[in-house]
């Protein structure tokens, strides 16, 4: 029996001919990354280790990017151990505040993954770079550090779920619909600790940009990774971009996956996840009643500049709700450049958002934008959980930029259609 793609980058990373679901294996990592919440700890670990050096500075990630710019002391002291640890250890990519952007729109936007490769991260979203066919998993601070020490980790090779999307995308409907549909089909646990692997003619329509956030939020079917097998828009993105050699693998067509889910999305509407679940999932059309506080367009999920794009489009020439805060976050500082360049700042602004440097601030409720007592939003972040933005008692409401947008500018959750004419 051949092997699935998240097979074979495992096998090579182990130095095996072949591995099988289930098995225990030590493999090499090709890069580990921490944030400004993990990588304190991992560095904390890392000092009981009595090693001085990492595996190698060119390899370890560090991203400040949660409560940077520093909100209080307590940040600010997190950040300075990042800082003097990358110093201390010659660290090749540690990125300050106004060269940063968030770790998992950066990452692949620097070209610091490539497809092939093995990466983890001490966040639960590094799975969004299995976007470039590539086996990306989140682990907690102590694996980290004993990886930044060794230069390889401990898996339990999982087994591959394979999803086929058919069918034609209806016009405002993306990545983040197909992701939330799939999560409200198979519920928060319907992969747990199993390979998300995202095929058909619908994905290879689709943008490197949606591809991102579809493998973002496997974590939030309690996936192990998401993975897109490489082709040509992969190979497009990467190279002239990534640092390292790179390998485009592919499933063997014999091999064994532990069930095939196929999707004829053509008539699928904008998807948007209720509180408190991300599969807590309806169709926006049953959705339009819900008024909104506040509306968040940004994040590891959709801070992207086909996301900015979409917004913009919808808000041109509108105004935001009397009633509603929009606040709208760029995912890098590349992006948010590009977007300027574009005039969607000034589309954004024009329109009455606020416009905030990179940073994963409201999504986790640490900054820029958290919610009082019984206040609504809806972002386009990947989790809604009870107090995620907030006050226990706020509500999260996840949707695509383009219905993020037009419930700004309508005051309730609205389908794109109601604006744009």
């Amino acid at each position: 029996m051949g092997m699935t793609i998240t097979e074979k980058i495992l096998a090579r990373h182990a130095g095996r001919e072949t591995v099988r679901p289930g098995e225990l294996i030590s493999a090499r990592v090709d890069a580990v990354l921490a944030n400004d919440i993990t990588a304190p700890l991992a560095i904390q670990e890392f000092a009981k280790t009595g090693v001085d050096r990492v595996f190698d500075p060119d390899r370890v990630y560090l991203v400040p990017d949660h409560f940077v710019p520093n909100k209080d002391i307590k940040s600010a002291e997190q950040a300075k151990v990042m800082r003097d640890f990358a110093r201390a250890r010659g660290l090749t990519h540690y990125f300050e505040v106004g060269r940063m952007g968030i770790e998992h729109c950066l990452l692949p936007e620097q070209g610091l993954v490539g497809p092939g490769e093995v990466v983890i991260g001490a966040d639960s979203h590094t799975c969004t770079y299995g976007a470039l066919g590539a086996f990306a998993t989140g682990v907690g601070s102590t694996d980290l550090a004993a990886a930044m020490a060794l230069g390889e980790t401990w898996f339990k090779v999982p087994e591959t779920v394979r999803f086929v999307y058919e069918g034609e995308l209806p016009e405002w409907v993306g990545g983040k619909d197909l992701i939330l549909h799939t999560i409200g089909d198979i519920g928060v646990e319907g992969a747990l600790y199993k390979a998300m692997e995202f095929t058909g003619p619908v994905i290879s329509a689709l943008s490197m940009d949606g591809r991102f956030t579809m493998c973002n939020m496997a974590i939030e079917a309690g996936a192990k990774n998401g993975i897109v097998p490489p082709d040509e828009k992969t190979e497009a993105y990467v190279r002239g971009r990534a640092v390292r050699p790179y390998e485009l693998l592919q499933s063997d067509p014999d091999a064994g996956y532990a069930r095939t889910i196929t999707y004829d999305v053509s008539r699928l509407e904008p998807v948007v996840a209720f509180p408190h679940r991300p599969d807590n999932t309806r169709p926006v059309s049953r959705a339009t009643h819900v008024e909104i506080d506040q509306a968040v367009i940004g994040s590891c999920t959709n801070g992207r500049i086909e996301d900015l794009r979409l917004a913009a489009r919808v808000l041109d020439g509108r105004r935001v709700h009397d009633r509603v805060r929009l606040i709208v976050i760029p995912g890098t500082q590349r992006i948010y450049q590009q977007a300027v360049d574009e005039g969607l700042i000034s589309v954004f602004i024009r329109a009455g958002a606020a416009v905030s440097t990179p940073t994963c601030g409201p999504c986790l409720g640490g900054h820029m934008g958290i919610l009082a007592r019984g206040e609504r939003a809806i972002a386009t972040t990947n989790r809604n959980f009870v107090g995620r933005m907030g006050h226990p008692e706020s509500e999260v409401y996840l949707s695509n930029p383009a219905v993020a947008a037009a419930s700004a500018v309508l005051g309730r959750i609205a389908h794109p259609a109601e604006v744009v004419k």
